[in-house]
């Protein structure tokens, strides 16, 4: 692989010394605002049952309806009152079963190691399906290693029965604000993608303009998980839930006339008038306040076809988004109604059973729960539920690279214990808890929004306190801590990291090829049969629904594969080399769904339709493109004789397509001089090494 050239010489040695980016990324926090709603809902989640605790005299139970509180603080992630019910409940369920079988084999030696190496199998499995059942995973097998690890009140039923206690006393403290603000966090999401679409109109023409398409995509995303998600769980159609989808549904159009308006913005080097995104602006403030009346648009005289889709599709969305009452039965779900809950499951359970890397994971997995667990069945080691615990979070599969989750613990650790040590070390246990762990807690959701390391070294001091309260061991057992997790941490990286090549070998080529073979069926799908049939061709409501899926399909799916890329841009190399050469791909990936559209939106406004040779000639290329990035590890440059019109309106998807295709990993001598293409950077610091167009 390529070595980076230096931009100088006196800046050589420096470069020297300092460390790599993939080991230094994690520990940079996130410039995220602090949630002071969750951080007040922590503080007292917490802190509450403590003083109940020590006011009964029944400190024990206190410390595990604090600890069931930590885990509902640990969930709850989600933006919508329903989703949020759903998101905090269920999990709690799956943390009192496992509590409830950690209990039984406490002190059993190998039987306590063969039940949660059980446990992991299927804690493993089953957070392949989803975020709730990631969440729920995680506590299965937490709840399990805690039960195994610590001494529980008797009878086996009062330490699930106290944990749950905890979660809904979260779930209470969450749900205060559902009667003010039921429906607040979807319009203030579908608002916000009407405000990321404004801002990517100002982008248009500039070279912010695929990094602002990103932030839709995410955005639009977010959007229509929030709104559908609760028409998921309300079958009727309800006047707010119809009336947000329907203002949802006709950004679709606004985002398909965007592409067409950069092209245009670049070829002309004339950027979009003023008065566009304030238009969009005004839209987004309107469907966040619930404003309805007669729209007000100031927008100029459009001549171009890229103008007029612009101008119709902000014309029409106005008129959507300040209708009172849309009718429910023209509302259609562009993603697809979500299928009947029973569906669902059936398909997770079947998916979970047959997948491979479902298995895999749960293998994986097993495998370092089981030799945690026969580690301090052998060896004595004090308050031996650490070492499975620091396992049990290292190893989430959707929490990133094993590699870097295991550093970062490991910094995060080590944080959390210079904290915690003066608090063992001089405050006796009792009343004094209180406030500290109202000051503890709140770091918890304040700190987690900044990266993995500031959110262990929150947990951290959290899980200390609350577990001397239950065995009062207190200070001396800090450093050990520090041991067993660092102990923890080498396990998941030889038993679930090393051994296994999949863990450090990116999946980033395939994700493109796929990515890629979608694009070209949606290029036969935008103009197969509507090439040579003009506007009229696109204008088909069935062909332009299908349209829209296939376009939110690949956006979707390309956001997974950004998501790949910042889980392997923080591999140590060569995995993280490798992804950062493939990044400029990805970016060209985009631009050809972007140009697809730009062009289909200028031919239903007017512009002459492409022959179908020149459909088919891209199509095929794309589809060679797919089938060499299948076949291959590295980048190999392709020329591509894209012949054709021009001036027509193919002419700037032919441009991405060649661009696609000729991206080449440098070789070692021509590392310095690559050509830079404007491509935007990858999620995360540069690496070392990459490919350019």
């Amino acid at each position: 692989m390529a070595k980076p050239a230096l931009p100088s010489r006196t800046r050589a040695p420096r470069a020297r010394l300092a460390p790599p980016a993939w080991l230094t990324a994690g520990l940079r926090p996130q410039p995220t605002p602090v949630p002071w709603p969750a951080v007040a809902r922590a503080s007292i989640a917490l802190a509450a049952p403590l003083a109940v605790g020590f006011a009964t005299g029944q400190t024990t139970y206190g410390a595990l309806v604090s600890m069931g509180a930590l885990s509902g603080v640990i969930g709850d992630t989600a933006d919508a009152y329903r989703m949020r019910v759903f998101n905090i409940a269920v999990p709690q369920l799956f943390g009192a079963l496992g509590v409830t079988l950690g209990a039984l084999v406490f002190d059993q030696g190998w039987l306590a190691v063969a039940v949660l190496t059980l446990v992991a199998l299927v804690s493993g499995m089953i957070s392949s399906i989803g975020a709730v059942a990631s969440v729920s995973g995680l506590l299965l097998l937490l709840n399990a290693v805690v039960g195994a690890g610590l001494p529980m009140p008797d009878p086996w039923w009062k330490a699930p029965l106290l944990l749950t206690l905890g979660g809904v006393v979260v779930l209470v403290l969450t749900l205060l604000g559902w009667p003010l603000r039921g429906g607040a966090p979807e319009r203030a999401a579908v608002a916000g993608t009407y405000r990321a679409i404004a801002e990517l109109f100002e982008a248009a023409g500039t070279d912010a303009y695929d990094e602002k398409r990103q932030a839709v995509t995410a955005s639009l995303n977010q959007s229509y998980d929030l709104v559908l998600g609760r028409r998921a769980r309300q079958h009727g159609r309800a006047p707010t839930l119809v009336r947000l989808l329907a203002q949802l549904n006709v950004v679709i159009p606004i985002l398909e006339a965007a592409p067409a308006a950069h092209f245009a913005a670049r070829r002309f080097h004339r950027p979009l008038p003023p008065e566009i995104p304030a238009a969009v602006r005004d839209l987004a403030d309107a469907v966040e306040t619930g404003r309805t009346g007669t729209p007000e648009l100031r927008l100029p005289e459009a001549r171009r076809p890229s103008e007029k889709a612009v101008d119709a599709a902000v014309r029409y969305a106005a008129t959507v988004v300040h209708k009172a009452e849309p009718r429910a039965y023209n509302v259609d779900d562009r993603l697809g109604r979500p299928a009947a809950l029973r569906v669902r499951v059936r398909r997770a359970a079947r998916g979970v059973l047959l997948s491979g890397a479902s298995w895999r994971y749960g293998l994986r997995l097993a495998l370092c729960i089981g030799l945690a667990q026969a580690l301090v069945s052998l060896i004595a080691v004090p308050r031996s539920y650490w070492v499975a615990l620091t396992v049990t979070f290292v190893m989430k599969p959707d929490f990133g690279s094993v590699f870097s989750r295991a550093v970062l613990r490991a910094f995060g650790t080590a944080g959390g214990l210079l904290v915690a040590a003066p608090i063992l070390a001089v405050l006796p246990r009792g009343w004094w808890d209180v406030p500290v762990m109202l000051v503890l807690a709140a770091l918890i959701p304040a700190f987690s929004a900044k990266g993995y390391a500031f959110q262990t070294a929150a947990i951290t001091p959290v899980i200390l306190l609350l577990s001397d309260l239950l065995n009062h061991q207190g200070f001396h057992l800090v450093l050990p801590r520090l041991y067993d997790s660092l102990i923890g941490c080498a396990i998941a990286l030889v038993a679930g990291y090393l051994l296994w090549p999949e863990s450090w070998h990116t999946r980033v080529a395939d994700r493109l090829a796929d990515a890629v073979a979608d694009t070209a069926a949606y290029v036969e799908l935008a103009f197969g049969n509507g090439a040579g049939g003009g506007a009229r061709a696109g204008a088909d409501g069935g062909d332009q629904g299908a349209r829209h899926r296939a376009r939110r399909k690949l956006y979707r799916d390309m956001s997974t594969v950004r998501s790949e890329f910042q889980r392997a841009l923080t591999e140590p190399p060569p995995a993280g080399d490798l992804a950062a050469a493939w990044w400029p791909l990805a970016i060209a990936v985009e631009r050809i769904v972007d140009a697809t559209t730009a062009a289909r939106i200028r031919v239903d406004h007017g512009a002459p339709a492409p022959h179908p040779t020149e459909v088919a000639v891209v199509e095929r290329q794309l589809r060679e493109l797919a089938e060499g990035l299948r076949s291959s590890e590295v980048l190999v440059e392709v020329r591509a004789d894209l012949g054709g019109d021009e001036d027509g309106v193919l002419a700037p998807l032919r441009q991405e397509v060649r661009a696609a295709r000729a991206i080449a990993t440098p070789a070692p001598d021509t590392a310095a001089s690559a050509p830079d293409t404007g491509s935007s950077a990858p999620p995360a610091p540069a690496r070392d090494g990459g490919g350019a167009p």
